[in-house]
């Protein structure tokens, strides 16, 4: 290969002279970097049928980003889910010591009547 062939690659143009549409990305690093910053979204549904009647379905949804693109889209499953968060976990332990004291509270109430 001559260097000016070698040159011209480099500057982006394929080996008519022609400029490529869109910067090729160098690796593997480029392509996931652009997949987590914009997101990809995997869906399909399974029907099973058996003479017109359904018999079982399966939604499938598969969303791919970065955290910061989630927290954007205002999914934040994360933050409430008690095996992933401490502060769930906390927020899960007061609302079950919460739910007692309202029972004993209602049965001392019945008790005093």
């Amino acid at each position: 290969m001559s260097e000016q062939t070698i040159s011209t690659r480099r500057a982006g143009m394929d080996r008519y002279g022609f400029t490529s549409p869109a910067p090729r990305p160098e690796g593997l690093a480029d392509i996931l970097e652009r997949v987590l910053d914009k997101g990809i979204i995997i869906a399909g549904d399974i029907r099973v049928n058996l003479v017109d009647v359904e018999l079982l379905t399966v939604k499938i949804r598969l969303l791919v980003v970065s955290v910061d693109k989630a927290m954007e889209m205002g999914i934040d499953w994360w933050k409430r889910d008690p095996m992933l968060s401490a502060e769930a976990a906390d927020a899960k332990e007061l609302a079950d010591e919460n739910r007692e004291l309202r029972a004993r509270l209602e049965e001392l109430e019945r008790d005093r009547e």
